[in-house]
């Protein structure tokens, strides 16, 4: 199809703003980017989407999520509030987990994928529970994701809390899914190995984990979320959690290390070297009251810092919006956190891992041979917007409710706010049904 009539923002290593242009699209790609008039006369017979002078963009990336978390919205934890996150951790997460069923995954991620669509989020690297449906799980995420036409890379995260055979059953839900995709590839989706977090596994495990992923497969785990996953590491093994990582070769180029909110400046320095990945949640952190990363540091040390959202909306601008200001407020300091560097995570960083994902074409820019990925939005700017304030205007200007269009991989999944790739009616509604009785498991679990 024929893009036109659009206001194209670039990202990339330059950003620019081109007014007026249009692009053209073939497959899943983009082949062509030029004034619209040109394009039109360049290729009368080709099929049109007017863009009605909205901006056109690269679809937002999210680098980390639990689309098994969709049924915790608007949950009641029975008795007291968790005084720390450990407690958020026994009280609500793993109960929950346990409680859901082989439709649940395919529903709640569906739910997920929905408002992904709706806030121009066109790729997710998420990582699963769900310890009493694990085989088959990542084939419902995947399943979802394919319908719906949004990119998805997923792994199943291995624990040892719920005993070892759920744990060696875990390796095998990842090594399964990462086989199945060599066999049967599918540019929507991607898998890397999830392991939950060091607090979680034993030695025997992360030994196990290391030795069935190959050389191939990164890993995918929390990392000192809170500081009991520093205390139980330097009692397990005389080491902080990432020198733990390292010795077991959990680190490199296709792992992420996801929160790192207390780590130390020697793990700083060890996921610099190993060129591990880190993302960065601020909502999540500051819900759970775990603190945040001193997440500028670790760009300055060399760490490629991504953001995620932990399961909180897929609307990737409101993470935007946290990260810029919460760094203010925890270091009392208005010059924290700048908009470039919001930038760097969630534009230039979010990209660069998403083609580690997904290497076949550039991912999170508009230039001829990139993922056709995008977003149309509807904004209206009152003061002068330009490649040089547009991280400002991101964060201060642009709602949610501004994107009008989504297209992943060439293909529109919602067109003047409307979703084309599924019924939203219809996903609630069974999403009611079925979480209704998953939280009676959870309160039967809890009791």
């Amino acid at each position: 199809m024929l893009i036109t009539n659009g206001k194209l923002i670039t990202w990339g290593e330059t950003n620019r703003i081109l007014e007026g242009w249009g692009l053209l699209v073939r497959g899943d790609r983009i082949v062509e980017m030029a004034p619209s008039s040109e394009l039109e006369d360049k290729y009368p017979c080709e099929e049109q989407l007017d863009a009605k002078r909205q901006y056109i963009m690269p679809g937002n990336i999210c680098a980390h999520t639990h689309f098994y978390g969709a049924y915790a919205r608007g949950m009641a934890i029975p008795g007291a509030a968790a005084k720390d996150f450990p407690e958020i951790l026994q009280k609500l997460w793993w109960p929950l987990d346990k409680s859901l069923a082989v439709e649940d995954v395919y529903n709640s991620t569906q739910i997920c994928l929905l408002d992904a669509i709706k806030h121009g989020t066109t790729t997710l690297i998420d990582h699963h529970a769900s310890p009493n449906a694990i085989e088959g799980s990542l084939d419902q995420i995947a399943k979802a994701a394919v319908e719906m036409g949004v990119r998805v890379s997923c792994c199943y995260e291995v624990t040892d809390r719920d005993g070892m055979e759920l744990s060696h059953r875990g390796i095998g839900e990842n090594i399964r899914f990462i086989k199945q995709l060599k066999q049967e590839p599918n540019d929507l989706l991607a898998a890397s190995f999830g392991i939950h977090s060091s607090l979680t596994v034993s030695d025997e495990t992360l030994e196990a984990c290391r030795k069935a992923a190959g050389d191939e497969t990164g890993f995918h785990i929390h990392v000192a979320e809170h500081e009991v996953d520093e205390y139980d590491s330097l009692a397990k093994s005389g080491t902080r959690v990432v020198d733990r990582l390292e010795k077991f070769g959990i680190l490199g180029t296709k792992s992420i290390v996801v929160h790192a909110v207390h780590i130390d400046a020697k793990e700083v320095e060890i996921l610099a070297r190993t060129k591990t990945w880190v993302t960065h949640q601020p909502r999540s952190n500051m819900n759970n009251g775990v603190g945040l990363g001193n997440v500028e540091s670790f760009i300055r040390a060399g760490v490629s810092v991504c953001v995620g959202n932990d399961g909180f909306s897929n609307a990737m601008w409101d993470e935007w919006k946290t990260a810029y200001l919460a760094h203010k407020l925890w270091n009392r300091d208005p010059r924290r956190m700048g908009g470039y560097e919001v930038v760097k995570m969630a534009i230039t960083n979010n990209a660069n891992l998403a083609n580690i994902f997904f290497p076949k074409a550039p991912i999170g820019v508009l230039k001829e041979g990139a993922y056709a990925d995008l977003m149309f939005v509807d904004y209206h700017p009152y003061t002068e917007m330009t490649a040089g304030n547009l991280p400002w205007h991101i964060i201060f200007g642009f709602s949610n409710r501004d994107v009008t269009a989504t297209i992943a991989a060439g293909k529109v999944l919602m067109k003047d706010r409307v979703v084309l790739v599924a019924d939203e009616a219809t996903i609630a509604a069974k999403g009611c049904e079925l979480s209704r009785k998953t939280w009676e498991r959870y309160h039967k679990r809890f009791n």
